[in-house]
């Protein structure tokens, strides 16, 4: 470690040494191989970031930094310039901590095997195996889609029977059962019908949806002519679907010819960036890229948009963003000199092309949902939580605290913990609260921040990183700005940078908006953060006004128990213990009572007379 920190401080001592020019840096590893390729508009204040405090770095930053053995860089008479160079470079060098895209773009083919009973599929590779390929075709996304919509359309099957050679081997799978497979295997559908609907099938994949449509509505309607009303109305169905297929596309249509609509999600280790192309308004094509590491949004975006285009041959006149592009004006104009026409860079805050950026961020998500074992719609929460917090990375581990006490009486607190969206109970922790008399929860607040962080530091003292060996990437307060302001000086105190906020709620008890020191954020009930901030506030005021009912309970059990003459808080505790109840005590026969653990028969009588004296009133348990 002190190796380590001997060669950061020789290497930031380098860059101080560098000039306040333009140009393009270059890390190697100790082996000399080049890891990382960046460019600055001014070398020196670009390069000494990386080997100041680690703090400012994420994970991928620290990691990269770590791994540096030296570094060369090349001076350029402009930013732009050293924007182009650094782009041929990292094609050229593939540096294994930028961010590197695979062009796999290679062609694909529309497969239609032989036999009486074709099969339609869409292929990467064309084979020797006999069957017809058509094609070639640049989007398989594109493809598989037309090639699945055929199927669903005119019921086909999907499967790997062989007929007839399997005809009433097994059941008919799901896809019959709702309406998307005609089921040959139930040996019930004529070959002529089936050859019918697979010719009407290859008409709607090579003629689209218009020609198809056009051609079965003639056929419907002389079916209809021929009283053949069995047929007519089969027809009718393909039409019918073939149409709803379509009214479902409109939703990804869009206004702007031809445009990419590009959007990120961020999750604790990687991104994933979802890149929607559109061709004549209509969307024709769909990538999804997983990336290690997590930068800065901007830095992402403008990283990715370079590597992106410099293994794609088609650029459009419209860029959609779902934010802002670091050095976006440079960006625009690289991307401007490469296509010969002048590109646009979008941002767009409401409408169409909003919803359409709203749409390409929820797929992201998704992606990095499937790549992580999360929920689409945790992922997507936890995402957005992360943009409109401005956070430095994905909050995945959240706590979050409430205060609950009647009039100052039994004054408690709970803990509760979320990880990657979801509760983790075995987390979750209470509070008695022990330095503060009476209704105060400012500072009873700052009590429970300062044991909970009290006790990070005994565990990272032990090694143990687990439960309170591990800081939150976030902490929520149930309650307004005053418990920000109240507890944040509590952090700098013990030296913790984790993001606070507060939970704030309208006059009906729902969330309505996150508090920090100075204002609020406003969260509308349309977005999934807000889902995932009243899910978290609901829980800790549950966990926490549970356990103050539960205190009060005992102290109102213990006090019964307690105005027994010769009952001690000891002899209360193991007669509770015993017979479980106060209930079951004052039930107890005199005999039973004196053999409890620490009873005497004094005492029993003592506790028998109190139950059973004819003066006596039942002392009823609080209502919870």
């Amino acid at each position: 470690m002190d190796g380590q920190e001997e060669k950061r401080k020789e290497l930031r001592k380098k860059a101080m040494q560098l000039p306040l020019t333009p140009g393009v840096y270059i890390m190697h590893d100790s082996t000399g191989e080049i890891i990382y390729i960046g460019k600055a508009k001014a070398l020196k204040n670009r390069v000494s970031q990386y080997f100041g405090s680690e703090k400012n770095h994420d994970a991928k930053v620290r990691k990269m930094t770590s791994n540096v053995d030296w570094f060369e860089y090349i001076l350029t008479d402009s930013e732009f310039e050293a924007l182009v160079l650094e782009s041929s470079l990292i094609k050229q060098h593939q540096p294994k901590y930028n961010i590197l895209l695979k062009d796999d773009k290679g062609y694909c083919y529309i497969r239609v095997s032989g036999g009486e009973w074709p099969r339609v599929t869409a292929v990467l590779q064309k084979e020797e195996d006999g069957a017809k390929y058509i094609g070639p075709y640049l989007s398989f996304w594109s493809i598989r889609e037309t090639v699945d919509a055929a199927r669903k359309i005119f019921r086909l099957p999907d499967c790997n029977r062989k007929f007839p050679q399997d005809f009433g081997k097994a059941r008919p799978c799901l896809n019959f059962y709702i309406d998307q497979c005609c089921a040959p295997c139930r040996g019930r559908v004529s070959l002529k019908d089936y050859q019918e609907a697979f010719q009407q099938a290859m008409d709607f994949i090579k003629g689209g949806s218009g020609t198809s449509v056009r051609e079965l509505t003639r056929r419907m309607e002389q079916a209809a002519e021929d009283l053949d009303f069995e047929l007519a109305a089969r027809l009718r169905d393909r039409i019918n679907a073939i149409n709803k297929l379509k009214e479902r596309q409109k939703v990804v249509a869009s206004r702007v010819e031809e445009q990419d609509v590009f959007a990120l999600a961020q999750g604790e280790q990687s991104t994933a960036f979802e890149v929607f192309r559109f061709t004549g308004g209509k969307l024709s094509d769909r990538e999804s890229f997983v990336t290690e590491g997590c930068q800065p949004d901007g830095e992402s975006r403008s990283e990715f948009l370079r590597q992106y285009y410099a293994i794609r041959d088609r650029i459009p006149p419209v860029v959609t963003l779902d934010g802002p592009v670091e050095d976006q004006e440079l960006v625009a104009q690289w991307l401007s000199e490469k296509r010969g026409r002048t590109v646009r860079l979008n941002v767009p805050q409401k409408g169409s092309q909003r919803q359409l950026v709203e749409m390409c961020r929820s797929n992201a998500a998704e992606t990095l949902a499937q790549r992580s074992g999360l929920a689409g719609r945790d992922a997507s929460a936890l995402d957005e939580l992360r943009r409109l917090l401005g956070l430095e990375k994905t909050p995945a581990y959240i706590e979050c605290y409430d205060i609950s006490n009647l009039q100052g009486g039994e004054n408690v607190a709970g803990m509760v913990v979320f990880e990657n969206g979801r509760p983790l109970k075995a987390a979750y922790r209470r509070f008695k609260i022990k330095t503060v008399e009476g209704q105060d929860d400012y500072g009873s607040m700052r009590e429970v921040i300062r044991r909970r962080l009290g006790e990070y530091r005994a565990h990272q003292a032990q090694g143990d990183g687990a439960g309170f060996g591990r800081l939150p990437d976030l902490i929520l307060l149930d309650g307004g700005k005053g418990h920000v302001a109240a507890v944040q000086p509590v952090l700098e105190e013990m030296g913790v940078n984790v993001p606070l906020y507060g939970l704030v709620k309208d006059d009906k008890h729902r969330t309505r908006a996150i508090a920090r020191t100075g204002g609020e954020i406003a969260i509308t009930s349309t977005r999934r953060a807000f889902t995932l901030l009243s899910t978290i506030q609901d829980e800790v005021h549950r966990f926490a006004i549970g356990y103050h009912r539960q205190q009060r309970k005992k102290s109102a059990v213990s006090s019964t128990l307690l105005s027994i003459e010769g009952v001690g808080p000891a002899r209360a505790k193991a007669l509770l213990k015993h017979f479980r109840t106060v209930g079951a005590v004052g039930e107890a026969t005199e005999e039973e009572l004196a053999a409890a653990p620490g009873m005497t028969k004094p005492a029993a009588a003592k506790v028998y007379r109190h139950f059973h004296s004819e003066e006596a009133q039942p002392q009823p348990e609080e209502a919870p």
